[in-house]
């Protein structure tokens, strides 16, 4: 992976922590019904800062996928609110929340989900084509340049290596500058290295181009890149950490029973 330009690491982008991307309000999301119901999320209040990495972790069955999955609009919640911005999902039409994750979200999930037919550029700009929106020269050029990717945009997904992969998957999220980012276990199928170079272009995509990132992991290591690690337990927000580390984060989860 490239070095992020110079001119990038002189000039930061202006942090907001205290202004909020996305949240939810007394979230709950129920499973089934009687003896078979499960409460993936019980009474969740979280806020997601802007311009921040955000991890979520805890052990199996924790709510934390459900907790991505309805932030992100990609599942919707039995009760209580959730917000993108300050718009309330809850009260759009599908095809407003179609619109909205489209336009405001962007998405990096364990499996590339690359179209086969199409080169690295063409998967990089797909969203935007189907928006009908013309892509942004300058920061097209710029997330390619940061995640290496310039000598390998006219290869299809057969031709790229897992990492490369991921790698075009994380700037087609961010070619559309999105006001959010939702990343689930994004480095699941990578090796160390190449899961290392992906996380540490998502860290410079938050303090050098003043994006919003939020990852679910199961990796201490992975949530070592974050700048805060929330978690979760049987549905509860049971803690939180700024400025983690994998041995601080390890030790936590084993206190969690992960």
């Amino acid at each position: 992976m490239q070095a992020v330009p110079s001119e990038l690491q002189a000039a930061p982008a202006e942090r907001a922590p205290t202004a909020i991307a996305a949240r939810v309000h007394q979230a709950v999301k129920v499973y089934g019904a009687g003896d078979t119901e499960v409460r993936a999320l019980d009474d969740v209040t979280v806020e997601i800062p802007k311009q921040r990495f955000t991890a979520i972790m805890g052990p199996s069955g924790s709510g934390k996928s459900t907790l991505l999955h309805c932030l992100a609009g990609l599942d919707t919640l039995t009760s209580g609110k959730v917000f993108v911005g300050d718009v309330e999902l809850g009260e759009l039409s599908d095809k407003q929340l179609t619109l909205l994750r489209r336009d405001r979200i962007g998405f990096v999930f364990q499996a590339y989900n690359l179209v086969p037919t199409l080169d690295a550029l063409e998967n990089i700009t797909l969203p935007m084509l189907l928006a009908g929106r013309k892509a942004d020269s300058e920061w097209l050029d710029l997330v390619i340049d940061t995640t290496g990717l310039r000598s390998r945009l006219t290869h299809r997904p057969s031709e790229l290596s897992g990492g490369q992969q991921q790698r075009v998957a994380v700037a087609r999220a961010l070619a559309s500058r999105p006001e959010v980012i939702f990343a689930d276990e994004p480095t699941g199928n990578l090796d160390s290295r190449s899961g290392a170079e992906i996380l540490a272009f998502m860290q410079h995509a938050v303090s050098d181009l003043g994006q919003t990132i939020v990852m679910v992991t199961h990796d201490p290591i992975a949530a070592g890149y974050a700048d805060s690690v929330l978690f979760l337990a049987d549905g509860r927000v049971v803690g939180e950490m700024d400025d983690p580390n994998a041995p601080r984060v390890l030790e936590r989860l084993k206190a969690l029973g992960s």
